[in-house]
């Protein structure tokens, strides 16, 4: 029950009450109303509040999106979009925010929040991903009544656009001795990046590939998981796909079945020679030789290097991924079919990605017309062609008798 009392010209309540989390009797104040009526609604409101599970008391902002990130967030969304969540609180959210109280964060604080990432040259893209962590955090904290309205909403983000037209991929003539480097260099790295420019996978979702992933018969490989370079011991080891629309199944070519089966039987060699000591359990088809997954830093040192080589521009591995739908669009391949192809969520996104790219395989493709056309208009030709066309003509335009 709550008691009241009147000091100078004010009312306060004063009111006990039992933390279900600390299990400690706690005690709440609150003064400052102009009759007894209004203090008596106000504790009123507070125990009510109480019977419905939260105390209507200010957090700082830290705490609330720690409690967000564990109580809402942990095992509902993928481990990929979890970590991004707890990234953006850490290393941008709390370091500009510091010790905010919840309740203290105000649309013109957020608006300037936003600013200072785009004059730190953050691109769009990154400050929309920030921005949509806080602002989830901050719609679940509106739900609970932890706040009025969510100070994130209508604000306006600016930021660098990113350079599509800096996507990098390897050239197609530069593809067969790039692979013939590599098969020199170590096969595991062959069969791996050999598997990326056919496919287009990420190279998570080919790590993760397993035997019971590959269909022969029908030609096709199912990806539904990626490998998580960083996990701590094997039952981490594989996670979700980037997106939900990454789940797919592709079809492959006669090339590549050939090539993986080939692989089988080097693979099933080192089975025989490793024997207990091979990671069967794992039943990865892109592995070292044990059978345990490659590192990532093999991977990239093996790119790198033969990439060096062969004095082709530095790229990461994820070029090889837009190098598969570039030869996919060289190919004549339509934006829909490159989209589910790679598992990108929308068309959109396939379009906006690799537009200036398409750009210029159709300038391409018209130099190529224009020269061709020019041997068929050739001056020879082309004289023949339009004498025995202006002869036509001047016997149509003959009078009849």
């Amino acid at each position: 029950m709550a008691s009241f009392r009147k000091r100078g010209k004010k009312w306060e309540f004063r009111l006990k009450y039992h933390d279900p989390f600390t299990q400690e009797y706690k005690e709440k104040t609150k003064g400052g109303f102009a009759t007894k009526k209004e203090a008596q609604i106000a504790a009123a409101e507070f125990e009510n509040n109480l019977l419905e599970g939260y105390e209507q008391k200010d957090i700082p902002l830290q705490d609330f999106l720690m409690i967000w990130l564990d109580e809402y967030k942990k095992d509902t969304v993928r481990k990929n979009t979890f970590q991004l969540h707890s990234r953006n609180i850490t290393n941008h959210i709390v370091p500009y925010f510091k010790k905010i109280m919840l309740r203290d964060l105000k649309p013109i604080m957020y608006q300037k929040f936003i600013n200072h990432l785009a004059e730190n040259d953050y691109s769009k893209r990154t400050i929309e991903l920030i921005h949509t962590t806080l602002n989830n955090a901050m719609e679940k904290a509106l739900t609970l009544s932890k706040i009025d309205k969510n100070p994130c909403s209508g604000v306006t983000i600016k930021g660098r656009e990113e350079n599509k037209a800096g996507i990098k991929f390897m050239e197609t003539s530069d593809i067969p001795r790039f692979l013939q480097a590599t098969l020199r260099y170590d096969y595991i790295y062959w069969i791996f990046f050999k598997v990326l420019i056919e496919t287009g996978m990420r190279k998570g979702e080919a790590a993760a590939l397993q035997w019971t992933d590959i269909d022969f018969k029908n030609m096709t490989i199912s990806i539904d998981k990626t490998l998580d370079f960083g996990a701590k011991n094997k039952s981490e080891l594989f996670g979700d796909t980037k997106t939900f629309n990454s789940n797919r199944t592709i079809k492959i070519s006669q090339s590549l079945v050939n090539d993986l089966k080939h692989h089988l039987s080097y693979q099933n060699q080192n089975k025989l020679g490793f024997g207990e000591l091979y990671h069967h359990e794992l039943n990865l088809v892109l592995c070292r030789k044990d059978g345990n997954f490659m590192p990532k830093s093999s991977l990239f040192n093996a790119f790198s290097r033969t990439l060096k080589k062969l004095n082709i521009n530095p790229m990461p591995i994820h070029s090889l991924r837009h190098t598969h739908a570039v030869l996919l669009m060289e190919t004549g391949a339509d934006m829909k079919y490159i989209q589910e192809r790679l598992g990108h969520g929308s068309i959109q996104i396939t379009s906006d990605v690799y537009a200036h790219i398409s750009k210029k395989i159709e300038l391409d493709n018209m130099d190529k017309f224009e020269s061709y056309m020019e041997s068929v208009y050739s001056e020879k030709n082309s004289g023949q062609i339009v004498g025995k066309y202006i002869k036509t003509l001047q016997k149509s335009n003959l009078p009849t008798k």
